[in-house]
């Protein structure tokens, strides 16, 4: 995959200069390790070498992105995660997290070629008839939309938004975001539609969750909003690559970690699976809380359980674009009835529960759509544990008979692809925990999050989704503050 001589185009050229496997058992000394060659990780990576130090980002996987990656299939480049980039802000807007991540890790931008979404949507069907709160970037059309569907919250909405914590006071609002949009919009469906964006793009609890990460949430989806790069992730994850190795980033692929050293309290570097010792002052871990512990057993606190929450997602090639076949909403997030359950399926409902789910059209952004083929992705929450107990035999079995269930329902939301898909694929729990390696198959991380990513171990600290950043921008945001914090500027932390 990333031999020399498959080189191939220019833009895959740094990441084949760039990428190295290890050989042997030799030791080695860095200033700091990264586990994990996800969007935190690379983010991290990157502002460390950017300070002049000396850094390993090792993947386990032989490809980078983590839970934002692709593969090629068919002929065809297949995105995993990303369905779209949130937090999104014009060009020349300070101050949020998209301005941030671009300014700190001197990211161009236009490089990345940005296309807004045309609407998004949260639809539920209500005694037999589809009610849609539409919205768009920067939270004006939601404002129109709660005032037309929900004239007599209309005040209580904006006072809501006038209170809502920012991302700063965000860490330390622990209330249930259910009791407080009960309390402040006393609007029950209004209450159910706000969350059911929120809990697809980001939540790793069943059926509510904190409210400063609720906030953080509603800010990165509803008042800052969507984009997409022009091709996918991959145009995100060359920029980076670019970066990375004009900065000197090593980078090392099927590079699995197989313990965390650790004495009396401080990180010492890590063992490799190849038995290689390297040791380094700091480690920043992406694995996941869960996942990290089980490197570190002498981690503190000790992690909670891992989220049971997971999902199947179906990728569809049509012959037309969604936009052709009635759907000109980028993101639909769609509900069965007019309370929304956001749990793992239970015994009754079986591998999945399709009453609710998304259905993400990558052409309804502009600049995004192709001449030949139109594309629609499909997700629905899964049960992992039918997908994991299943025998190899079964599998293929119930993950088609998942498929069926999950079109079936959508279908009742927008079109039904399947009469014009010229390609399709899916994934499940199984396929999630087989190419990122976390515990259930959990795209969330664990239900409780360490929003300052520490340990209790000096120099050893957790990044990604286990910080409770939201997204692609949010995970190398959080990145880019352990990377400052623990590395490039210790001296200005309160950590200890």
């Amino acid at each position: 995959m990333l031999e020399a001589s498959q080189a191939g185009a220019a833009r895959r050229a740094p990441a084949i200069s760039l990428a190295r496997r290890v050989a042997g058992t030799a030791s080695e000394r860095f200033d700091a390790i990264v586990i994990g060659a996800g969007p935190s990780g690379m983010a991290a990576a990157l502002r460390i070498a950017q300070a002049g130090r000396r850094v390993a980002l090792l993947e386990k996987h032989s490809l980078w992105g983590g839970l934002n990656s692709f593969y090629k299939r068919a002929g065809r480049r297949i995105d995993v995660g990303l369905h779209a980039l949130t937090n999104f802000v014009p060009a020349g807007t300070t101050g949020t997290p998209l301005a941030r991540v671009l300014r700190q890790l001197r990211l161009d931008r236009a490089q990345l070629e940005l296309g807004e979404q045309s609407y998004s949507q949260s639809v539920f069907r209500v005694d037999g008839s589809l009610v849609a709160l539409r919205f768009a970037n920067q939270g004006a059309m939601l404002r129109e939309e709660v005032a037309r569907l929900f004239p007599s919250a209309r005040a209580r909405f904006e006072r809501f938004l006038a209170a809502l914590p920012s991302y700063e006071q965000a860490g330390g609002v622990h209330d249930s975001a259910r009791r407080q949009l009960r309390a402040q919009l006393a609007e029950p469906l209004l209450e159910e539609m706000l969350l059911l964006p929120v809990c697809y793009y980001g939540s790793p609890s069943e059926n509510d969750l904190e409210f400063g990460h609720f906030a953080v949430l509603f800010r990165s989806l509803f008042l800052e909003g969507f984009a997409r790069p022009r091709g996918g992730v991959k145009t995100l994850l060359d920029a980076l690559l670019e970066r990375m190795r004009q900065e000197g980033v090593q980078l090392f692929l099927q590079c699995g970690v197989q313990r965390i050293l650790e004495e009396q309290g401080r990180v010492r570097g890590v063992q490799l699976e190849n038995g290689a010792l390297w040791s380094a002052d700091a480690v920043l871990s992406s694995a996941g809380w869960c996942e990290t512990a089980r490197l570190c057993p002498a981690l503190e606190p000790r992690p909670p359980a891992p989220s049971e929450l997971s999902f199947v997602e179906i990728y569809h090639v049509l012959l037309r674009q969604p936009a052709e076949l009635g759907l000109d909403a980028a993101v639909t997030f769609f509900n069965d009835g007019d309370t929304f359950e956001y749990a793992r399926p239970n015994e009754q409902q079986g591998a999945i529960d399709p009453r609710s789910g998304v259905l993400c059209a990558p052409g309804n952004y502009a600049g995004q759509q192709d001449p030949a083929e139109g594309v629609l992705r499909t997700t629905v929450l899964a049960d992992p544990r039918v997908f994991f107990g299943a025998t190899d035999t079964d599998y293929s079995g119930l993950k088609a008979a998942s498929i069926e269930r999950a079109l079936t329902s959508a279908a009742r939301f927008a079109f039904d692809p399947r009469p014009h898909s010229v390609w399709s694929d899916a994934f499940t729990p199984r396929t999630i925990a087989r190419f990122s390696f976390h515990d259930n198959g959990a795209v969330y991380g664990a239900p409780r999050k360490l929003p300052e990513g520490a340990t209790g171990i000096h120099g050893l600290g957790l990044i990604g989704t286990d910080q409770g950043y939201v997204g692609i921008v949010g995970a190398m945001l959080g990145g880019i503050l352990q990377a400052n914090r623990m590395v490039v500027a210790p001296s200005l932390s309160t950590s200890p």
